[in-house]
């Protein structure tokens, strides 16, 4: 049974840094396309950033460069530096594969707060 395990959130003030990372286990990580989702309350999950099984990436228009995806498929694990955060950026992120998402499948997600 496929387990996806995020970290890395925390609070930071506008402006600062953070590093999510989330280990996937019970999948073939490496023959995955990975996906970093964020979600606010009352609002639907929306697409951060994808990193494919040849590392290319694509991220959403509002990410602006401030986000870099990457994987470590010996360690099973996606991450997802975030910097120059600013407050719109307060979600829940969430990692998953698209076939995992299309089963709601979901982890726990790791919250990320930034402050003004």
């Amino acid at each position: 049974q496929v387990q996806l395990v995020e970290s890395g959130g925390g609070l930071v003030q506008a402006g600062g840094s953070l590093k999510l990372s989330c280990v996937i286990t019970g999948a073939v990580f490496r023959a995955h396309t990975m996906y970093w989702y964020r979600q606010t309350p009352g609002r639907p999950r929306e697409e951060v950033a994808s990193i494919d099984i040849d590392k290319d990436t694509k991220y959403a228009d509002f990410v602006e460069g401030r986000f870099t995806i990457s994987r470590d498929n010996a360690k099973k694990t996606v991450y997802l530096q975030m910097n120059n955060l600013r407050p719109e950026d307060t979600a829940v992120y969430y990692c998953n594969t698209a076939f995992h998402r299309n089963r709601n499948v979901w982890g726990q997600g790791t919250q990320v707060t930034v402050s003004s």
